[in-house]
């Protein structure tokens, strides 16, 4: 059973100068006597443990009893952090959306596109993404605050990230001003998703060549000299 450590307040003294008729000072502010100082460690431990549940039975079958047992703390932990196991995952999926992944800088269009692919290929090759992603999104046809987190998640980090490097290419001049983020991002994580999550499969060799070249096309690039 996991054990948190408790700030207790050391009885007041009186001061020695004290005279009848003085005035009590004002108390300063102080945490409440018991108060529970909740141990970063356990939090990443329950964190940890639900996304391995999430992973493993998904998230209807998900239940605080399971997350404690696999995080090795009591129940009582994890509700001092969080009321019930649907603020847990918004936290979870909102923590990931502040981590979000670098926005490439190679110095070209096509070099940024490729290495935002492959940041994007690794993440949705990862274990846990693998199974969690597909679960949440079923789930967030049924609960809109898993739909709102999910695309600050997904959507809108990802948008960032396209909007990084279309600025920069526009500023090199390899982009018309009026290039479409939008359709970049589209673009860049549609065809991975579909083939990584949905379909399960490898990508060949030169697919992310290949999606590159396509994605810079479309958004009005010019195609690259051989000599390149």
């Amino acid at each position: 059973m996991e054990k948190e450590s408790v700030q207790k307040e050391p009885a007041p003294k009186e001061p020695l100068d004290k005279k009848p008729g003085d005035k009590e000072p004002a108390k300063p502010r102080r945490t409440p006597a018991g108060a529970a100082v909740l141990r970063p460690e356990v939090t990443d431990a329950i964190r940890a443990a639900v996304f391995e549940e999430l992973a493993t039975v998904g998230y209807g079958r998900l239940s605080i009893e399971r997350v404690a047992r696999r995080a090795g703390v009591g129940k009582a932990a994890i509700y001092r952090r969080w009321p019930s196991k649907l603020p847990i995952v918004l936290d979870l999926v909102s923590a990931l959306a502040e981590q979000g992944v670098p926005a490439p800088d190679t110095g070209t269009l096509h070099g940024d596109i490729k290495a935002l692919l492959k940041a994007i290929a690794r993440i949705m090759r990862h274990p846990v993404a693998h199974q969690i992603i597909p679960d949440l999104l079923a789930e967030a046809a049924r609960n809109d605050d898993i739909a709102q987190a999910l695309r600050t998640a997904l959507r809108d980090s990802q948008q960032a990230m396209a909007e990084a490097v279309v600025h920069k290419a526009v500023t090199r001049g390899e982009l018309p001003p009026d290039a479409d983020v939008t359709l970049a991002v589209d673009l860049a994580s549609g065809p991975l998703y579909w083939r990584l999550v949905m379909g399960r499969a490898a990508l060949p060799p030169d697919y992310l060549d290949t999606l590159t070249t396509a994605i810079c096309a479309a958004l009005g690039a010019p195609a690259p000299s051989r000599a390149g």
